[in-house]
């Protein structure tokens, strides 16, 4: 039997709100317990050019 990591950096995906994400975490037993935001750039022309935010929400696992 595989035991989970307390802790887990969930990432929002292109495809998913931020609710979908803290509904997958929730899902899979974890509570947010922290966000950071990263800024994703990229090269176009020699400049680097921001493409979108990466959001991460910090997971704790939940006790049962």
């Amino acid at each position: 039997m595989s035991q989970k990591k307390k802790t887990v950096w969930f990432e929002v995906q292109e495809n998913e709100t931020i609710e979908d994400c803290l509904n997958r975490m929730k899902e899979e037993g974890y509570t947010p317990m922290g966000r950071k935001e990263e800024p994703l750039f990229q090269q176009v022309d020699g400049e680097y050019v921001p493409v979108r935010q990466l959001i991460k929400f910090k997971g704790v696992l939940l006790d049962s």
